[in-house]
C-alpha cells in the first residue's frame, strides 16, 4: 500500500534592527514523505523539494530493506480544512512593517527596537491507497518586537508579539502602548504573587508526565495515579485539534488518526483520566489511542502529539483577579522544572497589572512552586483572550524565592 505526506511552508519576513528596516527574505519549502507499506514494515523516502511519485515511491520501496516495523492498518477518511482568512502581498507586508516602525519611532524615541514582521503560510496533506485524503491550510501575520531602553546596558529589556490571521494596526498600537507606556515607572512587588502569562510556558513538565508509555512503565510523576484527584477541580486538560482551536496545524496525527469530535481529555476537573498514546503505545499497553502520533517525515510516527489545551473559565483576568494584582513576566531566564516537578524561575523583567492595564515595571525577583501546587491549590484559572496578549492567559499563585 502506498501513502504520501505532503507539506509546504512559505514565509516572508522583514527584519528590523535599531528601529530601522534592514532586510527582507522569502523562503518557500516543499517536502514529501513517500511510504510503501508491506507485510508489517514500511519503506520511507523523505524528500525536500519536488519529486515525482514514480521516483519517490521507488526509493521508498528500496528502503523496505531497512525493515522499519509498522504492523497497523492504514486509516480512511476525507476532510479538508482551510483557516486562511487573507494572504497579503510582500509589498503589503513591507507596508505593515514600515507603519509599525514609524509608530514606535514617533511615540517611543527612548527605545531602540528590533524584531521581525512576517507572513507565514502553512499547508499539509496526507493521502493513501485506502482512500484517506486529508489536508490543512492556514496563514497569519506576526509582528515580533524586542525593545531596549537607550539608557540600559542590557542587550534587550523586553518584548511583545502579535499574531493575527488578519493583521490589525489598531491592535498593534494598543499592544505597543500597553508594553511601553509605563516601562519607566517602577512599582513595588505585591505580597501575593500571581503570575499572568501564556499557559504553554508552564505545561512542559506536565506534558512529559502524560506520556502513556511513561505512565505504564512507572517513570512518570503521575504513574499509578489514574483516577486520582491530583489537581484543582477547575483544572481540565485535553488534546484539541478542532477547527475552532486550530492554529497552523493539522486535525489528524502521524498515524492518520482523528479523535471523535477532535478532542480527548487527559485530566478532568483535576482527576487524571489517561495519558496520550499513538497506535503503537495503545496496542502495547492496552490503552486508548488518543491520536498521539507525532509525524516523523523520514521515519515511522512516534508518540508525542498532545496540544495540552487547558479549559478556559471564559472570564477575563480582571474578573478572576477580583481586585488583586498580577505579574506579567517579560524576560524570565535561568530556571525551569526539575525532575520531581519543582519549579524555580528568576524573572529579570516583569510588569504589574490589574488584568487590563500595565501599571509599571517591577524589580528583579525569583518565583518558585511545583507542578502539583501550580495546577492544584494555586491554580486560579485560564482567562478568555486578553488584549494584553491577544491570547488566553493563565493565572497562577507563586511563592517568592531567593534572588
Amino acid at each position: 500500500m502506498k501513502e504520501k505526506y505532503i507539506g509546504k511552508d512559505c514565509s516572508s519576513k522583514v527584519k528590523i534592527e535599531e528601529t530601522k528596516i534592514v532586510s527582507f527574505e522569502k523562503i518557500e519549502k516543499d517536502f514529501t514523505s513517500f511510504r510503501i507499506h508491506k507485510d508489517g514494515i514500511v519503506g520511507v523516502h523523505y524528500q525536500e523539494g519536488i519529486m515525482s511519485d514514480e521516483e519517490g515511491f521507488s526509493r521508498a520501496e528500496k528502503n523496505l530493506a531497512l525493515k522499519r516495523p509498522y504492523p497497523f492498518e492504514l486509516e480512511e477518511g476525507v476532510r479538508h480544512r482551510d483557516k486562511t482568512e487573507v494572504v497579503i502581498s510582500d509589498k503589503e507586508l513591507m507596508d505593515i512593517a514600515k507603519k509599525c516602525v514609524s509608530y514606535l519611532k514617533k511615540n517611543y524615541p527612548q527605545f531602540n527596537f528590533f524584531g521581525t514582521a512576517g507572513q507565514y503560510q502553512y499547508f499539509e496533506a496526507m493521502t493513501n491507497e485506502k482512500g484517506l485524503d486529508y489536508s490543512s491550510k492556514d496563514a497569519h501575520v506576526n509582528v515580533n518586537v524586542e525593545f531596549k531602553h537607550v539608557d540600559s546596558k542590557d542587550i534587550i529589556n523586553g518584548g511583545f508579539n502579535l499574531s493575527l490571521r488578519k493583521f490589525s494596526m489598531k491592535k498593534f498600537k494598543d499592544m505597543a502602548d500597553s508594553y511601553l507606556q509605563n516601562y519607566e515607572k517602577m512599582v513595588e512587588l505585591p505580597e501575593e504573587i500571581i503570575l499572568m502569562d501564556r499557559y504553554y510556558n508552564y505545561t512542559g513538565k506536565l506534558r512529559s508526565c502524560l506520556n502513556a508509555e511513561d505512565l505504564k512503565k512507572g517513570t512518570s510523576l503521575l504513574s499509578g495515579k489514574i483516577g486520582q484527584q491530583l489537581f484543582s477541580e477547575n483544572f481540565t486538560v485535553y488534546h484539541d485539534t478542532s477547527d475552532k482551536n486550530a492554529w497552523m496545524g493539522r486535525f489528524w496525527d502521524g498515524d492518520g488518526v482523528v479523535n471523535k469530535g477532535d478532542k480527548v481529555t487527559f485530566i478532568k476537573n483535576g482527576k487524571l483520566i489517561r495519558g496520550y498514546a499513538d497506535k503503537k503505545i495503545a496496542k502495547k499497553y492496552r490503552v486508548k489511542n488518543t491520536a498521539g502520533a507525532s509525524e516523523d517525515y523520514a521515519d515511522i510516527p512516534k508518540n508525542g502529539c498532545c496540544s495540552m489545551t487547558i479549559k478556559s473559565t471564559k472570564k477575563s483576568a480582571k474578573e478572576l483577579l477580583n481586585g488583586r494584582l498580577a505579574v506579567i513576566p517579560i524576560i524570565a531566564d535561568g530556571g525551569g522544572f526539575k525532575e520531581k516537578g519543582e519549579y524555580t524561575m528568576p524573572i529579570q523583567v516583569s510588569y504589574l497589572t490589574d488584568g487590563e492595564k500595565i501599571l509599571g515595571r517591577l524589580p528583579e525577583f525569583t518565583i518558585k512552586s511545583n507542578m502539583f501546587d501550580m495546577f492544584g491549590k494555586d491554580f486560579i484559572g485560564v482567562t478568555k483572550p486578553e488584549k494584553l496578549f491577544n491570547d488566553k492567559t493563565i493565572l497562577l499563585k507563586m511563592e517568592k524565592g531567593e534572588v
